[in-house]
């Protein structure tokens, strides 16, 4: 069963509902099981692209890396393997660990390994990061190839700046409420003139690194940040709960689409520290 609860009134609630709060526009999913998270995630992701592809005739989405591909893998199975429109998809990655494509340690490897090489996805469609070169040559050329999509209206610009507007960016989350290459306290996370930017000191390995910035994660039309585990719980407590100026943010708290919409998926594990979630692990 999925239980979703509104943080800002701490009541408890069953079925779905979004929450809204000033300009944001949130959905919190909270549930029982990684099995029942992943169903959940299937669907949704399922929804988004029908819609799209029947709206724009693309759908263009960005991956992270890490538990969020494993998740993602009931895309794989009976039905969505033969129901979602995969000639369609445009794939990208949020964030790219500055490695050789076959290297155990790149998002690219996971989600070819995972998720991509399961289903019929058009080759040309997917679009990794030049790992031949330096990170911050890497960011750039990778900033040029979604300019020329823009272009060409394989992905979306927004209407409020002139940032890509993709369908979909799905994140996962670090315990420090990391998501894609964005760590607290990071001059990564001041970024606005750069759709990608890189880094060279990140402080979990590997330490090279491009990333998409906050501008362009808050210009997509949907994000969704999967999170799971105890580890979990303090930062999506930091990144959902109206904790207050003297608490510490994270950047998790800070992603929310100005005109789209923000789902979390959640276990009951990562959700028990929220306010009023009643939630034990």
């Amino acid at each position: 069963m999925i239980k979703i609860f509104n943080p800002l009134s701490a009541v408890k609630l069953v079925g779905s509902m979004s929450l809204s709060g000033g300009h944001k526009d949130r959905e919190l999913r909270v549930h029982e099981s990684l099995d029942e998270l992943s169903t959940d995630l299937a669907d949704y992701i399922a929804e988004l692209s029908e819609a799209s592809v029947k709206e724009r005739g693309v759908f263009a989405i960005a991956l992270s890396g890490g538990s969020l591909i494993g998740l993602m893998g009931k895309l794989c199975e009976a039905p969505y393997n033969k129901t979602v429109d995969w000639a369609k998809w445009y794939i990208f990655w949020a964030d790219e660990r500055v490695v050789a494509k076959n290297h155990d340690d790149s998002n690219y490897k996971l989600a070819k390994d995972r998720l991509l090489s399961k289903v019929p996805i058009i080759p040309s469609h997917v679009h990794s990061i030049n790992d031949t070169v330096s990170a911050e040559e890497a960011a750039d050329d990778y900033e040029f190839v979604i300019r020329q999509l823009v272009k060409s209206r394989v992905i979306s610009v927004s209407d409020i700046s002139d940032c890509p507007k993709f369908d979909l960016i799905l994140l996962g989350m670090g315990p420090d409420g990391h998501v894609a290459s964005l760590f607290p306290n990071h001059s990564a996370l001041e970024e606005k003139d750069e759709w990608v930017t890189f880094i060279t000191d990140s402080p979990k390995p590997p330490p090279e690194r491009i990333t998409f910035t906050l501008p362009v994660i808050n210009s997509a039309s949907n994000v969704a940040i999967v999170a799971t585990g105890d580890s979990k719980a303090e930062a999506v407590h930091l990144a959902v709960d109206d904790v207050g100026s003297d608490s510490p943010s994270v950047p998790a708290g800070v992603a929310q689409p100005l005109k789209g919409k923000l789902v979390w998926f959640l276990d009951k594990a990562a959700a028990s520290k929220l306010e009023g979630s009643q939630f034990s692990a």
